[in-house]
This record gives C-alpha cells, structure tokens and sequence, in this order.
C-alpha cells in the first residue's frame, strides 16, 4: 500500500486556471472521495494523479517515489496506477478475461491472476464472455478487475457508476467499496453526488475553485462543514441569527452548544453575531407549553415511510421556515396545528456577514 501526497499543486488549461496552490494527502489503504461541481477541478485532478497531464508546479509522490516535480515525470505506465473511467471503456472484442489481463505481461493474462480477479469482482464463471453480453453493472466490474490487475498502489475512480440507473448504482457501489477494502487498497474517487461521497468514503475531500476547501470524515463533513456554502450542499438546513453569550450563541430557539467556537475566524466575544446552522433532524417537535422557547406552525409534511419531512412557519418572527425531519412518522401533528420547537445537541456557527442570504430557501 502507498500513501499519495500533493504538495501546491497548479494546472491550467491556457489562461485557465483549474487547480492552484492544492494541498492533499491520502493514507495508504484509505478510500478518499472528491466531491465537487462541474468545472471545480476533479477530473483534471484525478488526470494529474495519473500521469495523463503534467502539473505545471508543485509536487506528486506516490509512496516513496516523486512522480511529479518540476524536474521529475514518471510516465503514466509505470506508475502502477489502476484507472476506472466513467463508461468502464472496455475493448468490444475482447473477451472479459482479455480485457482483465490486457495490462499485464504475457504469460499472465490467462493465468491464476485473472481468475482469482474476476471472483473477487462477483464475475466467476464470465471470463468467456464479451461486453456486449454484461449488464451496465457487471461492466463496471469488469472494469475494476482491471484496474486491480497490475497490482497496483493506487486506484483511481473517475465517477464510475454515474451511467448507471439508481437501481444498479448503490449495489454496484457497495460492491466495488467492498473489493477495494478487501483488496487493501489506497483508491480516490470523483463523483458529484453526495450521497455517494460520504457513503463510500473514508474521508471526502471537497475541491472548489482548484483547491481542497475541507477535508475530513462524511460524519465531520456533514456535521461541522467549514463553511454555510458548503453545509447547503450536504442536505437540507435551517440556518438562525444568533449571538454568542457566555460560551454559547443566544438564537430565537434558546441557547445553544456552540461546537465550532475555538475555529471560528476571528474568535467568539460576548456580542458576535453569528449564523447558526441547524440540521433538520436536530430539531425536536412537541406540543405547545407555556414555557416552550419557540413555538411554529406546521405548514406541510412530507410522508416516507421511514421518516417524514415537515415544513413549519415559525412564531418568533412569522417569517421564518424551518425544516424538520422526524422519525416519528406514524405520530405526525397535522397542517395549520401548532407544535413546540426544541433543539437537540450542539451547533456550528459563522459570523454573520451583513446583507448575506444563506438563510434563504
């Protein structure tokens, strides 16, 4: 296994710049995702990785071996880098095994090798087989098989499931998680969907504008993004103007935990005021008491069967929506009733920049 580290990375494209001053560093046997929206960076990224373009400065090390340097370039085929691209490209004329052990010497390319990949994959019994006669599924197998073939330090994921129907996708994912874990193997993946990021990864890496903007577990990414931007693109949010008091950040719904205090640019003084992040799920609902902190009305309520979604107006300011997400989906208090409000577990908080328009929906 071997450890990749990216020191201030540039790349561009002409008068372009796609990646500037980027910073990464994967652990050898960790699954790392790169999250981010079209044009951010991510293929040409995974490209630079690969070898398939030359950074224009900064370096690549891939374990002990400088691959990128301003007076280094080791050519992609000896960088024992397994490469899964969107559509798997597999040859058509090729049978499954051919096109397992297309990378590989010779000798090999109908031996134990190849048998034992296409078992670890779910394919025993297909080596015979032609492209054109797999599933979507089964092709994106195929595909992984021969990205592992060549043994190699590092596999590189370029949204591979993405044409693939929602159906096909989470088993296919799971799959492919779970020959990469058994394989102990070090591998990043690009994808732009969300829930495919934190559920497959180990950390998520989020590039934007050509740079690495948080890097740490889904669970951290999720709860504790670094910034109100990048809290709106994982789930749904309810954000409140608060203002810190005693250690904590006086809002409309009570005082609250403030978790993210000792991070925040600029310190925490009695008087900031701060934008408060609130997940849906943070929020408790009951019946309406004299000294309940904040009260609301339920405007609409989304059934799921596992859970449910209401939408509520709240009292404070007659103004405000709140999302709530409840587990109690059988119990759910009906349209126009009024409900308490209470928050669950601590918050994270930014200054409140004047004039900003996160909380809008």
């Amino acid at each position: 296994m071997n450890e990749l580290e990216i020191v201030g990375l540039d790349k561009s494209y002409g008068t372009q710049g796609v990646l500037r001053d980027l910073n990464l560093n994967v652990p050898a046997g960790m699954f790392v995702s790169i999250l981010g929206p079209s044009g951010s960076g991510k293929t040409t990224l995974l490209r630079v990785i690969a070898g398939f373009e030359r950074a224009e400065r900064g370096t690549v090390r891939l374990g002990n071996e400088i691959v990128d340097d301003e007076s280094h370039f080791v050519e992609p085929e000896k960088r024992r880098i397994g490469y899964v691209p969107q559509d798997g490209s597999l040859f058509p004329h090729l049978s499954v095994e051919r096109n397992v052990g297309f990378g590989l010497a010779r000798r090999d390319r109908r031996g134990k090798r190849v048998t034992e990949l296409l078992e670890m994959v779910g394919l025993g019994g297909m080596a015979e087989r032609y492209p054109h006669q797999l599933s979507g599924g089964q092709q994106q197998r195929v595909a992984l098989a021969r990205g592992l073939a060549i043994d190699p330090a590092l596999v590189l994921l370029d949204e591979p499931f993405s044409s693939l129907d929602a159906s096909l996708r989470a088993a296919v994912r799971h799959d492919v998680r779970e020959v990469l874990r058994n394989a102990g193997t070090t591998a990043i993946l690009v994808t732009h969907d969300q829930d495919e990021a934190l559920s497959l990864a180990d950390r998520v890496a989020i590039i934007r504008e050509g740079r690495i903007s948080q890097f740490d577990t889904p669970a951290r990414i999720y709860a504790r993004p670094s910034s109100p931007e990048l809290a709106r693109e994982f789930g749904d949010v309810n954000f409140l103007k608060g203002i810190a008091k005693d250690g904590v950040v006086d809002t409309p719904l009570g005082l609250l935990e403030l978790e993210n205090a000792a991070s925040i640019e600029g310190g925490v003084i009695d008087g900031t005021k701060l934008l408060v992040l609130v997940r849906p799920e943070q929020i408790i609902l009951g019946t309406t008491h004299d000294d309940a902190v904040g009260t609301a009305r339920v405007v609409a309520t989304e059934f799921y069967g596992h859970d449910a979604v209401l939408k509520l107006l709240a009292d404070f300011d007659g103004a405000t929506t709140l999302t709530v997400r409840t587990s109690d989906a059988s119990n759910l208090p009906a349209r126009d009733s009024k409900v308490s409000l209470e928050i669950r577990g601590g918050v994270v908080a930014w200054p409140d920049i004047e004039g900003a328009n996160f909380i809008e929906k």
